[in-house]
């Protein structure tokens, strides 16, 4: 396949980030007031069921990629990993230390960690080899 332009890869982002990030959502709102977790656990099941869907969406609708290429998913670990330290570092410095909302706190997570994790996965996660 061939790569997307760049103005097709960012709807297509947007939709596969939407669904990873109405994952992340509904399952941290759910192990918080269903298994009563802390923000900050509630908030990594979130991430932890969101992930799957970031990585296949991207990986095959957004970047037109392989899907199991080992570098390419060592990548987007790492990418990922960063974006998990951004959603952790701002549910702990807005709601932890803050005293926010959680789901304010989450608002903040849902439009901050998309926008760099487009960057990095377009530029190094999945980038044309």
């Amino acid at each position: 396949m061939t790569e997307r332009p760049l103005l097709q890869q960012v709807p297509l982002f947007a939709v596969v980030g939407a669904a990873a990030t109405l994952t992340h959502v509904a399952a941290a709102l759910a192990a918080r007031e269903l298994a009563g977790l802390t923000p900050m656990a509630a908030n990594f099941v979130g991430y932890a069921a969101a992930v799957g869907v970031s990585y296949l969406g991207n990986a095959r609708f957004t970047f037109r990629r392989a899907l199991w290429h080992g570098p390419q998913f060592v990548r987007f670990v790492v990418v990922s990993l960063l974006g998990l330290a951004l959603t952790q570092g701002l549910t702990w410095l807005l709601v932890e230390r803050g005293g926010w909302p959680f789901e304010a706190g989450l608002a903040v997570v849902a439009v901050a960690v998309p926008a760099l994790s487009f960057v990095l996965q377009r530029l190094w996660a999945f980038r044309a080899h």
